[in-house]
C-alpha cells in the first residue's frame, strides 16, 4: 500500500470552501443552469411549464424540489440532439451509451465542457493519491463510451503520463505494465480481478507489480471486493463515481486518506437523495435514489436527472463537499424472485467470504412452471477444484445456506472450474434473466 495524503497547499480553494461559500457558489451556479436549460431546451421547457415553475421560482437550493425530474427515456425521446442546450455546431464531442436496450442515450461537450470535465477528472485522480508526472495506465474503453477519454484527459491535466491501452488484450495489459511499470490504473474492479489473475498465469507475483493505485469505477463493487482486489495485489483500491449523462466519469471520487465514500464535487454537480417511489427528498443520511443537476454543463444541462443508484449521502471528511456512501446497486439492478429482492452485490458479498470461491460468478433467473429459480454460476479456486467431491459438495451448500440465511431466497449453486466463467473486459455482466417476458 502507498500513503499519498494531499497536502492541503495542494487542494483548489473550493475543495476547502466553508459551507457557506459553497451553497452560495451553487445557487448561482444553480439559477444560470434552469435558465439556461428553460430557454434553450423545448424539453424542459415543456416540463416546467406543466410543472408550473420556472427558473425564477428557484429562491434556495431547497426549491429545487419543485422541479421536475429527468430520466434516461427522456434523452432516448429527444433522440439523437433534442435535449442540447447549444447549436450542434458548438459541440465539440459526442459520446453515447451502448444502446443495448433501446436507443443510445446521447450526450454532448462544449470545448469548455470538455475542461471542466478534464478538471474534475484531475482532481478525482488527485485525491485518489495521483500526482503529476506519475504513469497512468487507462484500461477503461475507449470510443464512444466515457471512461477511457474521461480518464485520459484528466490524467493529462493533472500532468501524468497517460498509457491509453483500453480494455481487452489482457495478456497484452500485463506484458505494457511489467515494460513500462505504471503507477495507476484506472478500469472496472472485475477486470483489475483478470489482469491480476493473468499476471499470476504470466509467472508473475501481483504484488509485485509497479502499481501502486488503483481508481475504479463503472460497475458497483463491494467494500469485500476491495479487501479481495488488496489482498491480491500491492495498491490501494479507490472508488469513483460517474455517469455520462452527467458528465462522464469524475463526478464524485474516494480520497485516499479517507477511503469513507466518495466525495462529490458540488460545485459543478449538485446531489440528491429522493426516495425511488414517491419521488420525495429525502434528508441526508437516508438511502434512496441519487439524483443530480448539472450546475456548469453548456451543452447537455441536466435537471433532476434520475440515475438510478441506490446510496446515501453523507456529511464532508477530507473535503468540504458532502460524500455518498459507495454504491453498490442500482434499482434497475435489483431482481425481484419470489417477492424478495435481490442486488448481484449481496451475492457477491456472500462468495467472497468464502475463500475457496473465486469473485466470477453469474445470476441465472428463470421460470420453468409458475415460480423462478435462482442458479448462482460461481468459480471454484484452484484448490478446491483439485479437491474431493465432498468439499465440492460442502461449499456450494454452505453459499447456498448463506444465501438463504441472509438474503431470504432459496438458490442453487453450480461450481465452475477455474477460468470456467467468462472474463469481462469492461462491465461485467452479472444477470441472465431467462423469465418469459410479461
Amino acid at each position: 500500500m502507498t500513503s499519498r495524503k494531499p497536502d492541503p497547499s495542494e487542494l483548489e480553494p473550493v475543495e476547502r470552501a466553508s459551507r457557506a461559500d459553497l451553497q452560495a457558489l451553487q445557487l448561482e451556479r444553480l439559477r444560470w443552469s434552469l435558465n439556461h436549460a428553460y430557454e434553450n431546451v423545448a424539453h424542459y421547457r415543456r416540463a416546467f411549464d406543466a410543472a408550473k415553475v420556472g427558473p425564477s421560482d428557484l429562491k434556495t437550493l431547497a426549491d429545487l424540489a419543485k422541479f421536475p425530474f429527468t430520466a434516461k427515456k427522456d434523452l432516448r425521446d429527444n433522440y439523437p440532439f433534442g435535449m442540447f442546450a447549444v447549436p450542434r455546431e458548438k459541440v465539440v464531442r459526442l459520446h453515447a451509451s451502448s444502446g443495448t436496450t433501446g436507443k443510445p442515450t446521447v450526450v454532448g461537450y462544449t470545448a469548455r465542457d470538455i475542461d471542466t470535465w478534464a478538471t474534475v477528472m484531475a482532481r478525482s485522480i488527485r485525491a485518489a493519491g495521483g500526482r503529476a508526472g506519475d504513469i497512468v495506465h487507462v484500461s477503461y474503453g475507449y470510443g464512444l463510451f466515457t471512461g477511457g477519454l474521461g480518464a485520459h484527459y484528466g490524467a493529462e491535466k493533472l500532468g501524468c503520463t497517460v498509457i491509453p491501452i483500453s480494455g481487452g488484450m489482457t495478456e497484452r495489459q500485463v506484458q505494457v505494465i511489467a515494460d513500462f511499470r505504471p503507477d495507476i490504473i484506472m478500469v472496472t474492479p472485475s477486470y483489475m480481478l483478470a489482469i491480476a489473475e493473468e499476471m499470476e498465469r504470466q509467472g508473475m507475483d501481483p504484488k509485485k507489480a509497479s502499481l501502486k493505485i488503483g481508481i475504479f469505477g463503472a460497475e458497483p463493487w463491494t467494500p469485500a471486493m476491495r479487501d479481495a482486489i488488496e489482498a491480491k495485489t500491492s495498491l490501494d483500491a479507490i472508488d469513483i463515481y460517474g455517469l455520462s449523462e452527467i458528465i462522464g466519469p469524475g463526478v464524485a471520487q474516494e480520497c485516499i486518506e479517507t477511503k469513507d465514500g466518495l466525495t462529490v464535487w458540488e460545485d459543478h454537480f449538485y446531489p440528491e437523495i429522493i426516495d425511488p417511489e414517491s419521488g420525495e427528498v429525502l434528508p441526508e443520511g437516508e438511502k434512496g435514489e441519487l439524483v443530480f443537476t448539472s450546475l456548469t454543463k453548456e451543452a447537455l444541462p441536466m435537471v433532476r436527472y434520475r440515475t438510478r443508484d441506490l446510496t446515501r449521502l453523507l456529511p464532508p471528511t477530507a473535503r468540504s463537499m458532502r460524500r455518498i456512501e459507495k454504491i453498490t446497486g442500482r434499482s434497475d439492478d435489483m431482481l425481484i424472485i419470489r417477492g424478495v429482492n435481490l442486488f448481484p452485490t449481496q451475492v457477491e458479498e456472500l462468495i467472497l467470504r468464502q475463500p475457496e470461491l473465486e469473485p466470477y460468478y453469474t445470476l441465472e433467473v428463470t421460470r420453468p412452471a409458475s415460480l423462478d429459480e435462482l442458479t448462482v454460476h460461481v468459480e471454484m479456486g484452484t484448490a478446491l477444484a483439485n479437491g474431493s467431491q465432498e468439499s465440492r459438495h460442502a461449499a456450494a451448500r454452505r453459499l447456498e445456506h448463506n444465501i438463504k440465511a441472509y438474503i431470504g431466497i432459496s438458490a442453487t449453486v453450480r461450481l465452475a472450474l477455474p477460468m470456467g466463467l467468462e472474463r469481462s473486459v469492461g462491465k461485467a455482466k452479472r444477470i441472465i434473466d431467462r423469465r418469459p417476458k410479461e
